[in-house]
């Protein structure tokens, strides 16, 4: 028996359950359950637009009826192209009903991507923006055909709104691609009758997510029903989100977070989903305003922009009273400044996309602890059901407070990647899931990430952490966001290099800053080079891309 077999975290529950028993085996059960109880009651808002459950039910049968026409069989996959759209949830829904797999595609994904993306996943079925099949999609299904796609379904973002809002629409026009299908057309000509369902089961892919892909291409999470009922309900349960309260999705839909604690919690709780197209500041600050929805979760350089680059008040924040962060490391500093401007403290959140999302959480009754030596902010607690170890290299559990990789288990765990036997082998074998993420465990059950194993710097036999580093320079008051890697040092094998945005007006120099962190640090830690850049490279969901830095 280990620290963690007894699972010290238990007692910050509060009364939850230890062990979580699900109420729905599929997203489909769940999806039903909504319109059958609130038929009238709206399923998404979206700027001046709503539809109702009802409504989007329809529309689903409106799609699921077209693949099936068109040959659509069990198991194959719809790939969804898409930006926070109504069309997202449609395609998603429509696909279940045929016993396909839908299969999300970052919006953000260039040519050679989204080639990828379609040789993995073959799908049958795609259900694309009409810019992005102008601009992607029509020149790579040319330029390759082994690439072809049976069916293709088009829609503009401009779909369910009357109003306009240059802020995330400026350059986009209504056009109708000659060789696809538009949806909007689709579902307003649709007479029924609704076509005949194909079962899933709690064992069958829900969805194909793409991890994060902050060391290359990414890799396809099949994400079951079982994974995703469970943690869907793990977010309701463990933030207390009340049923019809409205949840912003302040986190992209075609990533776990904005897919788990936004579009599949609003069906749980049969609550509007208040989507705006694209994160900008401005937009959700107005979404904020007009819709008052209670939740969100999303990284942090979300709350950063509505604090930095949006008019909201304190006031005008206070319906969302459940706010979270996740997907990214957050700084004390910074959570602490953001509770000021925006009038709210940001519970941590953490998980990864093969976990679909929460494995650990903040309760919203809590405050997370900052670990004294390390200054890291606590990433939560364990949530029902699920245990997580914190091991060596050889994978044996270490004593608390002893820095390792995390390793998960519990029913949101996948079973496998699509297609990738060797990727499966090594992150989850015998169920349990490598994270990959370096941290540690106090003795009363609080868990802490530091960084990705992947990230530690080798300097002359020392092991530099680049969250000690960005920690340092956080507080410098000229310091906005800073990332740090690996530079080949001849003396010391690696040395740590900085890359660092200086706050407007700020007069820091590059060797103000080595002289800052030499003052501060060990003389292996202190970063040999800083460069002012104007930005750091993220993810479509705000994670730090290193390896763009790494060159």
């Amino acid at each position: 028996m280990s620290a963690y077999d007894d699972r010290p975290w238990l007692a910050h529950y509060g009364g939850r359950p230890a062990n979580l028993r699900v109420e729905f085996g599929t997203a489909m059960d769940m999806f039903d359950a909504a319109v059958a109880a609130a038929p009238d009651d709206p399923a998404v808002h979206y700027f001046d637009g709503t539809t109702t459950w009802a409504e989007l039910d329809r529309a689903s049968d409106a799609l699921a009826a077209l693949l099936v026409a068109r040959g659509f069989r069990p198991g194959d996959r719809c790939a969804l192209y898409v930006q926070n759209d109504p069309a997202f949830v449609t395609g998603l829904v429509a696909t279940w009903k045929v016993g396909g797999i839908p299969a999300a595609i970052s919006p953000m994904s260039k040519a050679d991507e989204f080639a990828w993306f379609l040789r993995r996943y073959r799908p049958t079925a795609l259900l694309a923006l009409t810019d992005l099949y102008v601009e992607v999609v029509s020149p790579v299904l040319a330029a390759d055909p082994d690439l072809a796609v049976s069916i293709v379904v088009t829609v503009s973002a401009l779909d369910g709104r009357s109003r306009d809002d240059i802020r995330v629409f400026d350059g986009i026009e209504r056009v109708r691609p000659h060789d696809t299908i538009d949806l909007a057309a689709l579902i307003a000509g649709f007479g029924g009758p609704a076509p005949r369902r194909r079962p899933v089961g709690p064992g069958d892919v829900a969805v194909l997510l793409a991890t994060s892909g902050t060391t290359g291409f990414p890799k396809g999470a099949r994400v079951s029903h079982a994974n995703l009922t469970f943690n869907t309900q793990t977010y309701r349960d463990w933030t207390g989100v009340r049923p019809g309260e409205p949840i912003l999705a302040l986190a992209p839909v075609f990533h776990v977070t904005g897919l788990v604690g936004a579009v599949t919690l609003a069906m749980l709780l049969r609550s509007p989903l208040v989507l705006t197209h694209r994160i900008h500041p401005g937009v959700i600050a107005d979404a904020i305003r007009e819709r008052r929805p209670v939740f969100a979760v999303a990284a942090i350089t979300a709350y950063i922009g509505l604090a930095d680059e949006s008019d909201i008040t304190p006031a005008e924040m206070a319906p969302l009273r459940l706010r979270y962060s996740g997907g990214a490391p957050v700084e004390p500093a910074v959570v602490d400044r953001l509770e000021d401007a925006l009038g709210g403290y940001i519970h941590n959140i953490y998980g990864q996309t093969e976990a679909t999302s929460p494995t650990h959480i903040v309760p919203p009754e809590s405050r997370a602890p900052v670990d004294v030596e390390t200054g890291v902010l606590s990433v939560g607690i364990p949530v029902s059901s699920t245990v997580v170890r914190v091991v060596d290299d050889d994978g044996r559990d270490l004593p608390v407070g002893e820095i390792g990789e995390l390793v998960t288990s519990g029913p949101q765990v996948i079973g496998a990647y699509w297609d990738d036997p060797e990727s499966t082998a090594a992150a989850l074998a015998g169920g349990e899931l490598r994270t990959g993420d370096i941290g540690f465990m106090d003795s009363d059950g609080w868990f802490y990430v530091v960084d990705r194993s992947t990230d530690v710097i080798n300097a002359s036999g020392y092991k530099i952490w680049p969250h000690e580093v960005e920690s340092v320079l956080a507080a410098h008051p000229d310091v906005v966001a800073s990332a740090v890697v690996g530079m080949a040092d001849d003396y010391r094998g690696e040395s740590a290099k900085a890359y660092v945005v200086l706050a407007p007006g700020g007069t820091a120099t590059e060797a103000d800053l080595v002289e800052y962190c030499r003052q501060r640090m060990s003389a292996y830690k202190y970063p040999r080079e800083v460069e002012l850049v104007g930005s750091l490279p993220r993810s479509a969901t705000g994670k730090l891309l290193r390896r763009e830095l790494r060159g």
